[in-house]
């Protein structure tokens, strides 16, 4: 287990909701009014939280095209906000992803908002990306961490969805790399695409190879396909399916989120009293 463990990590399988944040201010499809992203970030959270999640996850998913790498301050100081927010309102673990793979931002809304992780979609190596190339900087990431005095989590992607790697690699290999000489603390496997589920396959592989390094399902987790990943994976975030009818831009649907929770209760149960 890493060294800035966190709490969450004690139930048997964790179950994190996505809170895609509507566009933000200055990005194509803004509306005009920060107060609805708010309003839409804070019910979607709270949907999550009455459904069952046990942690959460704020993305500025509205904000396409994304940025390669560094976002504007505006965008960080809005995330911030917003995260402060939601964690004040649920009282569950937050974490933040800067898309399309802004670490840095992410790393500084987490400690200022108090939020507990943060994904980073390419943390090590190289991927060819709708962004174009988009390369790892965990040298960067963990010296900031080091700097801030920051216990926060550091959620790193295996393949992002959306991505190839830009040399070929096993996705093994990118996993040892990813903790090994990136130092992650926790691994996320998913699909090819958003709302994709991952191999069982690539998330045993990974497992096999690193059995005490936390695994997460990153895309396209559904009550019907969760089963053969519930012994081996951590947990799982969640979004796509969470939505009303399954919509990606639909607002969180509380049942839907029960039903998952439910679903992998059920599941677990009988692996803990076995």
């Amino acid at each position: 287990m890493a060294k800035n463990d966190t709490d969450f990590w004690n139930s048997p399988f964790v179950l994190v909701g996505v809170v895609h944040l509507l566009p933000l201010p200055g990005t194509p499809r803004f509306t005009g009014s920060f107060a609805a992203v708010r309003e839409r970030a804070l019910r979607d959270a709270e949907a999550y939280a009455r459904g069952g999640a046990h942690a959460l996850l704020v993305e500025n998913f509205g904000d396409v095209p994304f940025h390669k790498e560094r976002v504007e301050p505006h965008v960080i100081a809005t995330m911030a906000l917003i995260i402060e927010d939601i964690r004040r309102a649920t009282g569950l673990p937050i974490g933040v992803n800067v898309l399309r793979n802004d670490a840095i931002a992410a790393l500084g809304i987490a400690a200022a908002a108090g939020a507990r992780f943060i994904r980073v979609n390419v943390h090590v190596g190289a991927m060819l990306t709708d962004q174009g190339i988009i390369e790892g900087k965990a040298d960067e990431t963990l010296r900031y961490r080091t700097l801030l005095g920051a216990t926060v989590q550091i959620w790193a992607d295996v393949h992002v969805k959306h991505g190839v790697p830009l040399v070929p690699q096993s996705l093994e290999d990118a996993a040892v790399e990813t903790v090994e000489r990136g130092l992650a603390d926790a691994l996320i496997v998913t699909g090819s695409s958003t709302g994709q589920p991952p191999r069982l396959e690539d998330a045993t592989t990974i497992r096999r190879r690193l059995p005490q390094v936390p695994l997460l399902l990153g895309s396209g987790i559904t009550p019907q396909n969760i089963g053969p990943f519930v012994s081996v994976a951590t947990g799982a975030i969640v979004g796509t399916w969470a939505k009303v009818d399954g919509v990606v831009h639909n607002p969180v649907d509380e049942h839907r989120v029960r039903q998952l929770a439910q679903t992998i209760a059920a599941l677990v149960s009988p692996r803990r009293t076995g």
